[in-house]
């Protein structure tokens, strides 16, 4: 499942999943990591992020939110962005149409205007150990559908939960937190 979104079931019974999409970095028989698309951090702001790697912005960076990334290692910052930046030996191609890079390197290059065109700097992580989320989606947690650069860079954090349900054709409307079988 590496490189689709995970969507948030109601009822997934963890506050911090609550409406959550988390696109998905890496998916094995080892585990599963992803990184939280639709929740900006209200606590950190960019410049610190950058005031603490000692990171001077000029004034073509553009406006970055923080996003929060999941619980996991809140401390340690992740960008998921498109395919046109690479990073020497610290991008990781993601499917066809992402990467994921945790380097200074590129935290640089977006401070000074450079670096890739789209892209979500995330603070933490969501992470699985083996089984862990095969076992949240039989017990109703999360839908899975594809990503798609328009829902992960374009749509407004407020709005991508729904615009990924809408991408496998569930209207919100009737999804239950009950799961079951027939």
């Amino acid at each position: 499942m590496t490189g689709k979104l995970l969507i948030a079931m109601p009822g997934i019974g963890d506050p911090r999943f609550e409406n959550a999409v988390v696109f998905l970095c890496a998916h094995s028989s080892d585990g599963a990591m992803g990184l939280i698309i639709n929740k900006t951090s209200t606590e950190i702001a960019v410049s610190d992020v950058f005031e603490q790697l000692d990171i001077r912005a000029t004034p073509e960076m553009q406006p970055i939110p923080v996003y929060f990334g999941g619980p996991v290692e809140l401390g340690r910052g992740f960008v998921l962005h498109s395919t046109d930046y690479a990073a020497d030996h610290a991008s990781m191609h993601v499917g066809e149409q992402f990467s994921m890079t945790a380097s200074r390197e590129i935290l640089r290059d977006m401070a000074r205007g450079a670096g890739p065109d789209e892209r979500l700097l995330c603070l933490g992580y969501a992470g699985w150990g083996p089984g862990q989320l095969e076992e949240e989606i039989v017990k109703n947690g999360w839908l899975a559908c594809d990503a798609n650069p328009e829902i992960v860079f374009s749509t407004p954090d407020w709005a991508k939960w729904q615009a990924a349900l809408k991408s496998l054709g569930v209207s919100p409307a009737v999804l239950s937190s009950n799961a079951g079988r027939a």
